[in-house]
């Protein structure tokens, strides 16, 4: 640990205080870190493990934008568990379906995704979706976040601020912490949206879901995987773990009564129209699809990050991915703004940019709950979903959607490539523009080797690195300017328009 992270610890104002120690909270601690931030984290819980955490609760599905974030900053190599699993995308078992993810339980199959027609998606790229755990990724996290200096508080919860033009002063417990900003990663009952007066607007759930570990003594009764009936919604996921979705209104989850084995029994009855027997039960936590969002994300020196800036029902696992998004998007511009180069209006390009995919996200989970409804008309709905998701087309755009290959700002460029993921260049001695981006700084990547680009990007000191070099796969392009956190901002096809190029880079940089 460096000297200057050691004095970070044991100063009594920190340039970022951060509410949550779960994945999200983590991840915005190493990006702010990465750049040489002090950063603490309070964290009601004392043990960072607990069941729900683990298998298979703590399951989740990784999505591309994730994937690419935890490569290009060289965590995606210590995460073990997916290598340990049959990953659907990589079952070369002859004549075996290879699933690709669901559609309100709809499983489309990775065979029949067209991924020639994503024209950025190279060779080399990581993969579209891994499994990952909950438990793991924290564990991984925490030791990045520590190795870099942050202070981590557990056992200690936020429990009110009070913000000044200059400094956030947080109580937990009997102590105050003072911070230059709070960002609040406190997850769906979020202390900091509600002391901060964020609005959460939104709608109301249409069903109670458990996720139990239960012992069944007549197991053979119930369907393996999941299973959507005229009632509700059934998964086994190996054998004793059992996740129900029962079309409640949300009744059984707002009552707060105790989840008892005898509820448990009639709900799953009800909802498989099995009389299947649980004997046992171990592990019971119940959610909904509420579906509300934060109308900003900022309120001062307040930010929130992840599902205490958005919540919905946890279809297709994209909860954690849209968390791991805002603490990408947030963390480089806030740390720019802390080390005074930041151009104006930066910070407010996290509410700009992060709001829209949190609509996309919400809407998707609205409509797959929409299609699951015990009703004739969302039955009907159902099935024609159904046969769209197996046809290539259907495969390919849920596919796009859910693994995150389309997402995209709106940086106010022409080129086909500026707002999305920079492609996952390969150089011609075998390194990747992902290596490049470990330290967190932007890149402006130069194929033609113009000596104009190398001075420009010295102009910005330590925000720009500059590469230069011919890439196996060049798609046609000659310079590319990408974001710190992956996003290309500039594209060039031909020889470079420098004023075009000035402009995007003063945009996001601010030259020393």
């Amino acid at each position: 640990m460096s000297e200057s992270n050691i004095s970070a610890q044991n100063q009594s104002t920190y340039d970022v205080i951060i509410s949550g120690a779960g994945p999200v909270g983590l991840f915005l601690a190493c990006e702010l870190a990465l750049a040489r931030c002090s950063v603490l984290i309070l964290e009601k819980a004392e043990n960072p493990h607990s069941p729900l955490k683990q298998i298979p609760f703590g399951i989740r599905g990784l999505s591309t934008p994730s994937i690419e974030a935890l490569y290009r900053r060289d965590l995606l190599q210590k995460l073990q568990l997916h290598k340990h699993f049959n990953n659907p995308h990589h079952n070369t078992k002859k004549g075996a379906q290879r699933q690709g993810g669901h559609f309100a339980g709809i499983q489309f199959q990775y065979d029949d995704v067209d991924m020639t027609t994503w024209k950025y998606r190279l060779s080399n790229s990581t993969d579209t979706s891994l499994i990952s755990e909950m438990q793991e990724l924290e564990t991984v996290l925490t030791h990045r976040a520590e190795a870099l200096g942050v202070k981590i508080i557990r056992g200690l919860a936020l429990s009110g601020f009070h913000q000044t033009a200059d400094e956030v002063a947080v109580q937990a417990g009997d102590q105050t912490f003072t911070g230059q900003w709070l960002v609040g990663c406190d997850g769906s009952r979020s202390i900091v949206r509600k002391a901060g007066g964020f609005e959460f607007a939104g709608t109301e759930p249409e069903f109670t879901g458990y996720s139990t570990q239960v012992e069944i003594a007549d197991p053979e009764k119930l369907k393996p995987g999941r299973n959507v009936t005229p009632t509700g919604m059934y998964l086994q996921s190996q054998p004793g773990y059992v996740v129900i979705q029962d079309f409640d209104g949300g009744a059984f989850h707002n009552s707060n009564q105790p989840v008892t084995l005898q509820h448990v029994q009639e709900v799953l009855r009800r909802v498989s129209n099995t009389d299947v027997t649980l004997t046992a039960l171990h592990i019971a936590t119940t959610w909904t699809d509420r579906a509300r969002q934060a109308t900003t994300y900022r309120n001062g020196r307040v930010f929130l990050a992840g599902d205490a800036a958005h919540i919905h029902a946890p279809l297709g696992g994209q909860g954690l991915n849209l968390g791991l998004g805002d603490a990408m998007n947030l963390g480089w511009k806030l740390a720019a703004t802390i080390q005074n180069k930041a151009p104006e209006g930066l910070l407010d390009s996290y509410y700009a940019e992060r709001y829209p995919i949190g609509v996309q996200v919400l809407d998707w989970s609205r409509a797959q709950v929409a299609i699951m409804k015990p009703e004739p008309g969302a039955l009907a709905v159902y099935a024609i979903i159904r046969d769209l998701i197996n046809t290539s087309d259907g495969a390919t755009y849920m596919a796009g959607r859910i693994w995150g290959v389309f997402m995209h700002y709106d940086l106010g460029s022409n080129h086909p490539l500026a707002g999305y993921s920079v492609p996952n260049f390969e150089f011609e001695d075998g390194t990747t523009i992902g290596e490049f981006m470990r330290d967190g700084r932007g890149v402006l990547l130069d194929f033609n080797g113009d000596p104009s680009l190398k001075t420009l990007a010295a102009q910005y000191g330590e925000q720009i690195s500059y590469v230069s070099g011919r890439a196996k796969e060049q798609l046609g392009l000659s310079a590319v300017l990408i974001r710190p956190d992956g996003f290309v901002a500039w594209a060039s096809d031909k020889s470079p328009d420098h004023n075009g190029l000035q402009e995007a880079v003063s945009r996001w940089f601010v030259c020393d």
